[in-house]
């Protein structure tokens, strides 16, 4: 069925709504689904931008050919070679063998390594253009947004930008393709769980991105997930500056691990002592039953971290272990840290804990709590003064 949609006349949006793919990158749950968006320009030249993810094939193609209406492809820009946007190259390539295919030098050893293609190529630099009849495409180079080959497309005619994965989303395209035309309220979370676990790693390169972007006056960005841009654009930039900045709410996150519930009691009892202090923002998660992309998320969104965890087989329960290499991989800034551990005997989280505050680098703002067992008087004043000390730190920096 051909279920393109035109953005602009004579660009089409072509993409595919998944909504069977339970975890993306066989990692991060996708509870409201994905949408894969490609693109489709025409003019003398017949341009596609990006593609899809191979197991909506059938209908990608039905698109596709539906908005053709019997014509051939020219081009097809890859601005980034991740399989969920090159996952239809090859079969592209057999229905339109003599298309040319747009990258940089970094584009082409991938497309080499993942698919054999090494013919047909056009490659681009900072600032080339390529001009397709009343249209002209310039190319910009983005990396490390996230890929080391990624670039965006940029038509000045209309200043359309065709953007990657930078201004994307987790969840699908329920009826609507554009910002104004989707409920960007339920979408809230999925947008900033994409930066944050996607993008999120790298701050600095989507810093440069940005300033030079800022230098093209934008009317409509076409992400390759989620909504197409059109009347919240200055918000979602404003949104990237500030997540890539590392900026951050007056609020903490505590996420725990605990067994028995000796450790979540001891979380509970610091989150009522925030409260009693004046921090109302509190995200306490169990690291058992939440996946860590939603922990990220808040992470990015609040100031202050509180971590803690039972001992298991001597050391930290695994699914903090899995948190804290998550959070050293990423290289979060400008939080500030507490932690706390419940053991019986020997061994216990506090080890580890500190040789992640002294990766990450984050202001420890008080000393460690550890528990023997079930909570006591002085384990309640030393959650108490974990609570003050952070809640303290978080209002100072307000």
């Amino acid at each position: 069925m051909n279920s393109s949609i035109e953005i602009t006349p004579n660009i089409y949006w072509i993409g595919i709504n998944d909504r069977r793919t339970h975890i993306f990158e066989n990692y991060w749950p996708l509870p409201k689904g994905v949408a894969y968006n490609s693109y489709v320009i025409l003019d003398e030249k017949v341009v596609v931008v990006d593609t899809v993810e191979r197991s909506h094939m059938d209908d990608y193609l039905d698109s596709l050919e539906g908005v053709l209406q019997g014509r051939r492809v020219d081009y097809l820009i890859i601005n980034h070679m991740e399989p969920d946007h090159s996952g239809a190259i090859k079969t592209l390539l057999c229905h339109h063998p003599e298309m040319t295919l747009v990258g940089n030098s970094k584009t082409f050893p991938m497309l080499q390594n993942y698919y054999g293609v090494e013919h047909n190529l056009l490659e681009v630099k900072e600032g080339d253009s390529l001009n397709i009849g009343q249209r002209t495409l310039n190319f910009y180079m983005v990396p490390m947004l996230h890929w080391p080959e990624t670039m965006v497309t940029y038509i000045p005619d209309e200043n359309i930008l065709f953007s990657g994965d930078a201004f994307g989303a987790f969840g699908t395209l329920d009826g609507g393709i554009f910002d104004d035309e989707v409920d960007l309220d339920y979408l809230e979370e999925e947008i900033s769980r994409y930066y944050s676990n996607i993008v999120g790693k790298y701050g600095v390169p989507t810093q440069t991105a940005l300033k030079k972007l800022n230098a093209l006056p934008i009317n409509t960005i076409c992400a390759t997930h989620g909504p197409i841009w059109r009347n919240h654009i200055n918000n979602i930039i404003a949104k990237y500056d500030k997540w890539s900045k590392y900026e951050t709410e007056a609020g903490a996150v505590i996420a725990f691990s605990s067994m028995y519930g000796h450790t979540e009691q001891m979380a509970d009892t610091i989150g009522r002592f925030l409260v009693r202090e004046g921090i109302k923002k509190i995200r306490i998660h169990d690291t058992s039953k939440t996946h860590p992309s939603y922990i990220i998320n808040d992470i990015f969104r609040y100031k202050g971290v509180i971590l803690g965890s039972c001992a298991y087989n001597g050391g930290i329960f695994p699914t903090m272990e899995n948190l804290l290499c998550e959070l050293e991989c990423m290289g979060i800034k400008n939080h500030l840290l507490a932690y706390f551990g419940n053991k019986t005997w020997g061994g216990g989280a506090i080890p580890r804990f500190k040789t992640f505050a002294e990766k990450i680098k984050w202001e420890v703002v008080a000393e460690p709590n550890e528990t023997l067992g079930a909570m006591k008087p002085s384990d309640i004043e030393q959650c108490k003064n974990i609570a003050v000390a952070m809640a303290n730190k978080i209002k100072a920096n307000e």
